[in-house]
Parts: C-alpha cells; sequence; structure tokens
C-alpha cells in the first residue's frame, strides 16, 4: 500500500515538474519581446521627466489638476509596462505565482481608471473630446481589464494568456506614446500661443497706458 502511495506521489511530483518546465518554455520564448518593450517603456519615462522639466517654466491656470488627470497615468502606464516586462523575466516557479501578480496590477489599473475618469471630470483647464475619453480611459480600462481576466487562464491557457499581458503590453505602450505627444502637442502649440498672445495683448496695454500717462502730465 504504501509503495503504491509512494509512487502515486512521484508521479505527480513528475508531472508538477513537467508542467512547471512547459511554462518555463513558454515564457522564455517572450524574453525577446520583453526586452523591447521594457526598454521602450522606460526610455520613455526618462523622457517624460525630460519633457516636464522643459516646460516647468511654463505653467498655464489649472495645469495641477489637468496634470493628474491627463500627465500622470501615461507615467502610470509606462511604468506598468516596465514592471510587466521585469516580472515576466524573474525565474518563477510555477506560473500561477507570477499570474496573481500581474492579475493584482490588473485589477489595480482597472481601480485607477476610475480615478482617472473622475479627475479629468473635475479639472476646468481642458474639456476633453471623445479622442480623450478614448485613449486616456477606454483603451487602459480594456487593458487592465484583459490582464486581470488573463490572470485566470494562465494555469489552463498559458499560451492564450502570454500572448493576452503581451497584447495588453503593447496597447498600454502605444496608448502611453500617444497620450504623451498629446499632451505636449496641445501645450506647445494650443497653451503656448494663447500665453504669448495674451502677454503680448497685456505689453500693449502697458504701453499704451504709460503713452498716455506721458500725454497728460504734458
Amino acid at each position: 500500500m504504501r509503495t503504491r502511495e509512494k509512487e502515486a506521489q512521484n508521479w505527480r511530483t513528475a508531472s508538477n515538474g513537467l508542467e512547471n518546465k512547459r511554462h518555463h518554455v513558454k515564457l522564455a520564448k517572450w524574453d525577446n519581446f520583453y526586452v523591447i518593450v521594457g526598454s521602450a517603456a522606460g526610455a520613455l519615462i526618462g523622457l517624460q521627466f525630460v519633457v516636464l522639466t522643459l516646460i516647468a517654466d511654463k505653467p498655464h491656470t489649472g495645469s495641477a489638476a489637468a496634470g493628474a488627470a491627463f500627465g500622470s497615468p501615461t507615467v502610470v502606464h509606462f511604468g506598468v509596462v516596465l514592471f510587466l516586462s521585469a516580472l515576466l523575466h524573474a525565474p518563477w516557479q510555477t506560473i500561477t505565482i507570477v499570474a496573481t501578480l500581474w492579475g493584482l496590477v490588473g485589477f489595480g489599473g482597472i481601480v485607477y481608471s476610475v480615478i482617472v475618469i473622475r479627475r479629468m471630470r473635475k479639472q476646468a483647464a481642458y474639456e476633453p473630446i471623445f479622442e480623450d475619453w478614448l485613449c486616456h480611459v477606454a483603451l487602459p480600462f480594456a487593458a487592465y481589464a484583459i490582464l486581470a481576466l488573463s490572470s485566470f487562464a494562465a494555469p489552463s491557457y498559458t499560451r492564450e494568456a502570454l500572448f493576452g499581458v503581451g497584447g495588453v503590453a503593447l496597447l498600454l505602450l502605444f496608448v502611453g506614446i500617444h497620450n504623451a505627444w498629446d499632451g505636449v502637442s496641445y501645450h506647445v502649440l494650443v497653451n503656448l500661443p494663447k500665453k504669448n498672445l495674451a502677454n503680448a495683448n497685456a505689453e500693449r496695454r502697458g504701453d499704451e497706458t504709460r503713452v498716455g500717462t506721458k500725454e497728460q502730465s504734458k
């Protein structure tokens, strides 16, 4: 009886070991993909800091609330892509652990998307259009939902779940690129001209006032 129990235990151990090996092989196939995606996300995070530093001396009214609604989520998306790239490169013993972690990231992203919606509605510096709701809310929300759901499918459908995570990483990366460019272009092409025009008008009124004062004094 003990011999049979021992044989059954050995068989389960061997089966689990074989299953873990298959998961490692599947994860290893994504190494190059996550090296590229993670490197791009890391570089773009650094670029965000550079851009913010360059425009820091030219703020506009409501920029803090607008930054929390439109700027901060972009860095968060890039950070999630970088985290997923590191997560899926770690030597995990089973797919269950890594799937649980990326699932928690997905659920956290869903909550964060709801917070972003609230921030976008509260800020008064800019009136969001359809494209903004799509790229700042709908697509990130869908990405995080897929990430959360794929964690449940990972133990049974590892290959499909990994494709889901890879698709999420790409989606968040490109959404972040779009949002970063959109924010910078709006600031440079819309806000700065408005501010320069306002300054020019203020200077012209000041000159007119000074000229009028001199004429009156004469």
